[in-house]
């Protein structure tokens, strides 16, 4: 089993970044996918959610509007399409991939977003 995020970089404020995650080693369309966050010094927090295979999103208040989470199931990857960027959204983004069941779950190792001017 794999789920291995990548796009991360460094980006001014304002700008635009996409990352990926892509899963393997297990029945990606059984499994609900989200994305997290973990800036220095702070607790891992829930960003954004994809549900199911077709695809029902839900998205933390603080990147509403600005962020947009899918999936392509022929490609077994997860996106976050990340929008109107700030600089406290400097963490570490992680993918969790979570059978409908609620077990297993998997994570990433996190990929780093820095923005910066």
């Amino acid at each position: 089993v794999q789920v291995v995020e990548s796009g991360g970089g460094l980006v001014q404020p304002g700008g635009s970044l996409r990352l990926s995650c892509a899963a393997s080693g297990f029945t990606f369309s059984y499994y609900n996918m989200r994305w997290y966050r973990q800036a220095p010094g702070k607790e891992r927090e829930w960003v954004a959610a994809i549900i199911g295979a077709g695809g029902s999103t839900y998205y933390a208040d603080v990147v509403k509007g600005r962020f947009t989470i899918s999936r392509d199931n022929s490609k077994n990857t997860v996106y976050l399409q990340k929008n109107s960027l700030k600089p406290e959204g400097t963490a570490v983004y992680y993918c969790n991939a979570d059978h409908f069941t609620g077990y297993p779950r998997y994570w990433g190792q996190g990929t780093q977003v820095t923005v910066s001017s």
